[in-house]
C-alpha cells in the first residue's frame, strides 16, 4: 500500500520542480537589468502530495530614457528574463507550460497612452498570441485600471474572468528542448523567452517615474492570483497520469521574507520641468553718428530668470554680454566708424529657458560731424597775357586745406573745368581769345573741416600780340612722387623749340631758384624737395623777341619722407 503512494508523489514534485523552473535560467547583469530572487509555490491537484516551494533566480529588464521632461510623450521597454524547465524531474516527465502571465504596474506620475508588443523579442512560444491588456486589481480589463498585463489574451490561472488551474491556454511555453537561439538543449530543457513591450506615457510633474512589477495589494502576499508572475505547469507520471500545477511567485527570498529589489524600482526616470522657448528682438537706433554713444536694447520674451544678451555687430562681439533683468539688456555703444552696421542679439539660456538669437537690425552710421576751418582764396595773375597763349592763373587757399577744388572765373563766366587744390595751390594755364581788361575771380568748393571762400576780383590786361610774335605753348614735367631731400629734375619744354629766353620753376606762387635758360627749347632744373606733402608745380616762360610769353598748366607732385631702410638706392642693384 505504501509503496503506490510513494510512486504516486513523484508526479506533483515533478510538476513542482517544473513550474518552479520559470527562471532557472539567470540573466546577465546589464544596464537596465534587475537581478532579484523570486519565491514561488505551486499546489498539484493530486491530494498526494501538498503545496510545494521553490527560490529560484528572476530578472527584468527596463530600458528608459534617463530624463524626461513634465508633460513629455515617451516610451520605455519592459522585459522579463528568459525561463526553462527541464524534461524529466524525480522520476516524472514535464509536459510544458502554459497560461503565462507577467503583470506590471503603470508607474504613477504618468498618464497612460498605449502599450504594445514588441514583435520578435519572444521566443519558443505557442498558444495565444501575445498581448497586452489594461486591468483593475480584479484582473478584469479596465480602461481606467492601474495595472498591465502580458498573456494570452488574459488567460491565466486566477485573477481574471477567464482564470482555470486545469486546462491549458493562452500563451505556452511548448516542451521543445531547445535554447533561445533554436538550437538543441545539451540538457533536455526547454527555455522560453517571453516578449518585450513598449509602455507609452506622458510624464507628470517634476519628480521621478518609477516602473515596477505588480506588487501592491494581494500582488504583495506570497502564493496570491494576484501576484506578478503566475503560470500553469503540467506533468505526468506513472500511476498518477496528469498533474495540474498552478504557480504564483513574488519578489522575495523565501516565502515568509519581505519583497526584495525586484519589488522596488526597476528603474528610476527623473522628471524635470521643461525649458521654455524663448525669442528675442533687438531695438536699435536707425542712424547713429561716430564717435557718439547709442542705446542698443534686447527684449527676451517670455522674461527669463536671469541669463545674459550678447550684441554682435555682424559676427564681432559688441562688448560683453549683458546681464538680463527683467526680460531686458541695455548696452550703451559708440560706433568708432561710419558705415551700415548690421546689429543682432544672442540670448545665451538660462535653467528652464532656451537660448535665441533676434532678427538683426540696420543701423547707418554717419560720418562724425566736422567743424569747418573758415579758409580765404587769393587769385594771384601774371602781370600781362597776351591772346593766343596760356596765362598761369594761381589761386592760393589759406590755411592749406586737405583737397578740394577751384573754380577760376572772367567776368563771372567760368574759366575751364575745376582745379584741384595741392599743398593750397591750384594754378590753370589758360589762353584768353580777346584783349583787354578781364576780370577774374577763383571761387574755393571747400573739403572736408575746411569751409568754402571767394577771392577778390583781379584784374588782368591781355594785349593782342604783335603781328609778327609767335605763340607759345609751355609744358612742365617731373616724377609725379619724390622724396625729401633727394634731388629730382624739373623739365619745362617750349613749344616751337626755337623760342630762346628763360622758364621760371615755381612750387605753388614761390619760385624754385632763378630763371633757367631754354636750350633748343627745353630747360631743366634739378631740385631737393625738403617739405612732404602735395607741391604743384608749374613753369613759367618769360618770352622773347618774336615769341610770346606762355605759362604751363600745373603738375602735382608728392614729396614722402626719406626711408630710414639701409642698402642701395639703386632699384636694380649695384
Amino acid at each position: 500500500m505504501h509503496r503506490p503512494s510513494l510512486r504516486g508523489s513523484v508526479a506533483p514534485i515533478s510538476a513542482v520542480a517544473l513550474a518552479a523552473g520559470l527562471a532557472l535560467i539567470g540573466t546577465p547583469a546589464s544596464a537596465g537589468t534587475v537581478n532579484f530572487q523570486t519565491s514561488c509555490q505551486a499546489t498539484p491537484s493530486t491530494s498526494l502530495a501538498g503545496p510545494q516551494h521553490k527560490v529560484v533566480a528572476a530578472s527584468a529588464i527596463v530600458t528608459a530614457p534617463a530624463t524626461v521632461n513634465a508633460g513629455q510623450t515617451f516610451t520605455y521597454r519592459i522585459q522579463p528574463g528568459p525561463g526553462s524547465y527541464p524534461d524529466s524531474e524525480s522520476g516524472g516527465t514535464t509536459a510544458g507550460l502554459s497560461r503565462l502571465k507577467f503583470d506590471f504596474e503603470i508607474p504613477a506620475n504618468t498618464t497612460f497612452v498605449d502599450a504594445t508588443v514588441v514583435a520578435g523579442t519572444g521566443s519558443n512560444l505557442a498558444g495565444v498570441a501575445p498581448n497586452v491588456l489594461r486591468i483593475g486589481t480584479s484582473g478584469n480589463v479596465d480602461a481606467a485600471g492601474p495595472l498591465l498585463r502580458l498573456s494570452g489574451n488574459n488567460q491565466v490561472i486566477g485573477n481574471s474572468p477567464t482564470s482555470s488551474g486545469n486546462s491549458e491556454g493562452g500563451i505556452t511555453a511548448p516542451k521543445l528542448k531547445k535554447n533561445l537561439d533554436g538550437t538543441a538543449n545539451s540538457g533536455g530543457n526547454s527555455i522560453f523567452q517571453l516578449p518585450a513591450v513598449d509602455v507609452t506615457v506622458v510624464a507628470g510633474s517634476a519628480g521621478t517615474i518609477t516602473p515596477k512589477l505588480r506588487v501592491a495589494g494581494n500582488a504583495a502576499s506570497y502564493n496570491s492570483d494576484e501576484n506578478y508572475s503566475t503560470s500553469l505547469a503540467k506533468a505526468s507520471a506513472p500511476f498518477v497520469g496528469t498533474v495540474w500545477a498552478p504557480t504564483r511567485c513574488s519578489p522575495r527570498d523565501s516565502s515568509s521574507g519581505a519583497l526584495n529589489a525586484g519589488g522596488g524600482a526597476l528603474a528610476t526616470i527623473a522628471v524635470s520641468t521643461p525649458e521654455v522657448s524663448t525669442t528675442t528682438a533687438v531695438t536699435v537706433p536707425a542712424t547713429a553718428t561716430a564717435g557718439a554713444p547709442v542705446t542698443l536694447s534686447a527684449t527676451v520674451s517670455p522674461a527669463p530668470n536671469g541669463g545674459t544678451v550678447q550684441f554682435k555687430d555682424g559676427d564681432a562681439n559688441i562688448g560683453a554680454p549683458v546681464t538680463v533683468t527683467g526680460g531686458t539688456a541695455t548696452l550703451n555703444h559708440t560706433f568708432a566708424t561710419a558705415g551700415a552696421r548690421s546689429v543682432s542679439a544672442v540670448f545665451a539660456g538660462v535653467a528652464g529657458f532656451t537660448g535665441s538669437t533676434s532678427a538683426p537690425q540696420t543701423v547707418d552710421v554717419q560720418p562724425a560731424a566736422v567743424v569747418a576751418v573758415p579758409t580765404s582764396t587769393t587769385v594771384t595773375l601774371p602781370a600781362t597775357a597776351t591772346t593766343g597763349s596760356a596765362a598761369g592763373l594761381t589761386a592760393t587757399i589759406a590755411p592749406v586745406p586737405a583737397g578740394g577744388t577751384v573754380q577760376f572765373k572772367s567776368d563771372n563766366t567760368p574759366i575751364g573745368a575745376p582745379v584741384d587744390v595741392v599743398g593750397g595751390v591750384a594754378t590753370l594755364a589758360h589762353a584768353f581769345t580777346t584783349a583787354g581788361h578781364h576780370n577774374i575771380t577763383a571761387s574755393y568748393s571747400g573739403a572736408i573741416g575746411f569751409a568754402p571762400s571767394q577771392s577778390a576780383s583781379a584784374t588782368l590786361s591781355v594785349d593782342a600780340p604783335a603781328p609778327s610774335d609767335v605763340a607759345t605753348v609751355t609744358t612742365v614735367t617731373a616724377l609725379p612722387n619724390a622724396t625729401a631731400g633727394t634731388k629730382v629734375d624739373l623739365s619745362a619744354t617750349v613749344a616751337p623749340s626755337t623760342a630762346s629766353g628763360t622758364v621760371q620753376f615755381k612750387d605753388g606762387t614761390t619760385p624754385i631758384g632763378g630763371p633757367v635758360t631754354l636750350v633748343n627749347g627745353v630747360a631743366i632744373l634739378p631740385h631737393t624737395f625738403t617739405a612732404e606733402g602735395g607741391h604743384s608745380i608749374t613753369a613759367e616762360y618769360s618770352g622773347a623777341n618774336g615769341y610770346v610769353a606762355s605759362t604751363s598748366s600745373a603738375f602735382a607732385v608728392t614729396v614722402t619722407g626719406a626711408s630710414t631702410g639701409g642698402g642701395s638706392s639703386n632699384p636694380f642693384g649695384s
